[in-house]
């Protein structure tokens, strides 16, 4: 008796014209950063999403490097993060002197809870990152209005929501900064990737400079100075062409990705919502004035043992699935700067419950049958 084949968590694929772009980095031998398929990249992110200035990074991490760079931080500065969220966005800041300042989740979204965001500002506070979890939007005219308030940089960590939107407008045009990821679990993939998205058009300069290892290059490309110098602090943080001509081709087929992530997301959701309701478990909430970009689909169990023991069960039938962020207050790194126990009770509970049901863009919908099915016969 046949077996039916094990479904991973993730699964990358082709959408486009990968091969064919590749082909023609490898036929012009530009194989290093910013060549004409980065170009083409940054060019469709800033006509897609309408922000100031798109630049392609080696990955999102780098871009909120970037990010931080930008910011001047000194010692003694706190940049405000949620505990709900993965380690970069707040290494970012501390590699460059900050103090990260842990903020609750909302119950509802996972996102940041921008009730509780003024109580954490100080007078050493200099800027407030928002992650749009699962691509579900924060809400961002309050973030802005706060941060505006206080004369604090927004940034938006958008690494799960690219082309989603909130009201209407673009995830990762409402803060000063934004960043997103091409990782290969992601909605668009290059294997490890990023940008960062400038909506200040005074920090566009500055950021080309500090891209290009602290050195005026690209004025010097631009024939805006007649050699090019260490200028100011910088990095590498350009990634190779060979990468955004992959990267290109996923873009560009942007329509059809979010389709079928769509109809993932959609079946998942009609298969599993009376189960749900009859198990107290919880979906995940597109809240109004989201729309959804479909990035994951989580179930929210009604405690730990219960999380723990679908994770295995899904496993005994060869279907992967994972726990999400273990919260950053009570990591071993996020105590060193004053996280404890307790400090966030919404985002404790829900990291503990959570779990992430396998998505990718090619999931079959038997498969995505089966694993509901799976899911249904679960005996807690």
């Amino acid at each position: 008796m046949s077996h039916p084949a094990p479904i991973p968590f993730n699964r990358p694929s082709l959408v486009g014209k990968e091969y064919d772009y590749i082909a023609e980095t490898l036929r012009e031998m530009h194989l290093s950063g910013d060549g004409g398929f980065t170009r083409k990249c940054q060019a469709l992110l800033e006509e897609t999403l309408g922000c100031g200035r798109a630049l392609l990074t080696t990955s999102c991490t780098d871009a909120l490097e970037l990010a931080a760079l930008l910011l001047e931080l000194q010692p003694g500065d706190e940049v405000i993060v949620p505990s709900f969220t993965f380690v970069s966005t707040a290494n970012a800041f501390v590699l460059h002197g900050a103090k990260p300042v842990f903020i609750d989740s909302r119950p509802d979204t996972l996102n940041l809870d921008e009730t509780q965001l003024e109580s954490l500002i100080t007078d050493r506070t200099r800027a407030v990152v928002a992650v749009h979890y699962a691509g579900i939007g924060c809400e961002m005219e309050r973030l802005q209005a706060i941060c505006d308030a206080h004369g604090l940089t927004l940034i938006e960590d958008n690494a799960h929501g690219l082309f989603g939107l909130w009201r209407g407008r673009p995830l990762g045009t409402f803060g000063q900064i934004a960043t997103l990821s091409f990782h290969e679990t992601k909605n668009f993939i290059c294997g490890e990737g990023g940008a960062i998205l400038l909506n200040d058009r005074e920090l566009i300069e500055r950021a080309e400079i500090l891209r290009e290892k602290g050195t005026n290059r690209k004025q010097f490309y631009r024939g805006q100075v007649d050699k090019y110098t260490w200028v100011d602090v910088g990095s590498s943080f350009l990634p190779a062409d060979l990468l955004a001509a992959f990267l290109l081709a996923q873009l560009e087929e942007r329509e059809t990705v979010l389709e079928k992530r769509g109809a993932v997301w959609e079946r998942y959701h009609r298969n599993l919502q009376e189960w749900a309701k009859a198990n107290d478990v919880r979906l995940p909430t597109v809240v109004e004035g989201a729309t959804n970009p479909y990035h994951m689909f989580y179930l929210l169990m009604p405690d730990n043992e219960q999380r723990d023991g679908m994770i295995r069960h899904l496993a005994f039938h060869d279907i992967g699935s994972v726990f999400h962020y273990v919260p950053l207050n009570l990591s071993k790194m996020g105590r060193q700067f004053g996280g404890f126990e307790g400090q966030c009770p919404v985002c404790e509970s829900s990291s503990d419950r959570l779990l992430r049901l396998p998505f990718f863009n090619d999931l079959s919908e038997e498969e995505v049958d089966r694993i509901s099915d799976t899911v249904k016969t679960f005996q807690a």
